[in-house]
């Protein structure tokens, strides 16, 4: 997709601090974070939303989910929060695929 943002960051189109990245997904660190750590991982294949996710992807969200606890551990967190928002009222703000890495910071429980 040529106007998507996180596109344009796994083009190299726009800057973004990598920490980590793969054949399949990369991460990096948010511009606006909402705890001391907030890395975003997002696959290299464009999939709009959680709510789009597919049979055919069951293999690629596993390996999100394997590789979240390594850079998780790289980046020297042993708690922390994946969050991931389907829709415009449920928080998502760009129609890429993404989970939020949150951590160093103790976080409340509620969702308000």
């Amino acid at each position: 997709m040529t106007d998507c943002i996180f596109c344009k960051i796994l083009r190299g189109e726009i800057p973004s601090s990598k920490v980590y990245e793969d054949e399949l997904i990369y991460a990096f660190n948010d511009i606006a974070p909402m705890a001391p750590v907030h890395v975003l991982i997002i696959p290299r294949e464009h999939i709009e939303s959680a709510a789009r996710i597919a049979p055919e992807h069951a293999s690629l969200l596993g390996h999100i989910w394997t590789v979240i606890p390594q850079i998780a551990k790289q980046q020297s967190l042993t708690d922390f929060r994946v969050v991931t928002n389907a829709g415009a009222d449920a928080g998502q703000t760009v129609a890429h695929l993404h989970f939020h890495l949150l951590g160093g910071k103790t976080m409340g429980t509620s969702l308000a």
